[in-house]
């Protein structure tokens, strides 16, 4: 039997202010709940634009406790909405320790978990490095009233071992709020292969761990601070299926609600035709503690 489970991606812009984007957030997911969803997954750091585009100590002061102010706003809207959210925050742990961090509500304004994001860029435009302290609450799935969550956070989407972790701790779906785009200096193609990577890597995760996968990223061109290029970033959400089909996939240049419906038994369905689970050599995978082998 199905089981079918409602969900909603909120591919959303910069608004220009923690405000401007926490409002524009409330309407669209009052609109995903009047659709019927049951779980909203937001863009990796959706109160602001992508800082780490420069490195600057004042863009710490963008970061906020959890809980704290926005964990309050966006707890109240579970809670009266009856949504299951997955947030994303720059989270001020103590002075000096901060994190990438996503916070996940189960219809209620009290947090029923967090993740932080354990792998942490550092490329041109990209220098996270600078900003955010490596997670230390490992890969463990969130439980909620719709499933585990295995959530995980835009660079992590690179690393089958991260997407695996949360399969064998028992994760229902797969979740990445995501900031990734093109540099507008790149030519069409090699804009091209980068998308299709992102997309074709995380379609894998799907197919490998036979899981649901769940990727929102955010949409629209952010100048750098610094005057550099600034990012164009590719949108392009997506649900897929446990198969790696398409369930649904947004558009690259615009601000979008993806609605899709999930049949969680599919998972059950596809794993016992394709047990890669079963089949793993778990005696023979040691020198994956290794960072090379020479």
């Amino acid at each position: 039997m199905s089981k079918t489970l409602r969900v909603a991606l909120l591919q959303e812009r910069d608004h220009g202010s923690v405000t401007a984007n926490l409002d524009a957030i409330e309407v669209v997911l009052r609109s995903a709940a009047a659709k019927g969803a049951q779980l909203v997954l937001l863009q990796e750091l959706h109160n602001g634009p992508y800082f780490c585009q420069h490195e600057n100590t004042v863009e710490f002061d963008r970061a906020e406790s959890i809980p704290g102010p926005s964990t309050q706003r966006i707890g109240a809207l579970a809670a009266e909405l009856k949504l299951v959210i997955v947030a994303s925050l720059f989270e001020r742990r103590a002075a000096g320790i901060y994190h990438n961090t996503a916070v996940v509500f189960d219809r209620a304004k009290d947090i029923c978990g967090k993740y932080r994001k354990m792998h942490i860029p550092d490329d041109p435009a990209f220098y996270e490095k600078f900003y955010f302290t490596p997670g230390d609450l490992g890969f463990e799935p969130i439980q909620t009233s719709v499933g585990k969550l295995g959530v995980l956070v835009c660079w992590d989407q690179w690393y089958p071992e991260a997407a695996r972790l949360m399969a064998l701790a028992g994760a229902d779906l797969l979740l990445y709020p995501t900031a990734i785009g093109w540099d507008p200096g790149d030519d069409a193609a090699e804009k091209s292969r980068q998308r299709d990577a992102w997309i074709t890597v995380q379609r894998g995760h799907a197919v490998a761990n036979g899981l649901p996968l769940l990727a929102c990223n955010r949409t629209g061109h952010e100048s750098s601070p610094d005057a550099g290029r600034g990012i164009d970033f590719w949108g392009s959400s997506f649900v897929a299926g446990p198969q790696g089909e398409f369930l649904a996939q947004a558009a690259t240049d615009k601000t979008e609600l993806l609605i899709a419906d999930i049949d969680l038994a599919r998972s059950e369905s596809v794993r016992r035709i394709w047990p890669f689970l079963r089949d793993r050599r778990i005696d023979a995978y040691d020198d994956l503690l290794k960072r090379f082998r020479d």
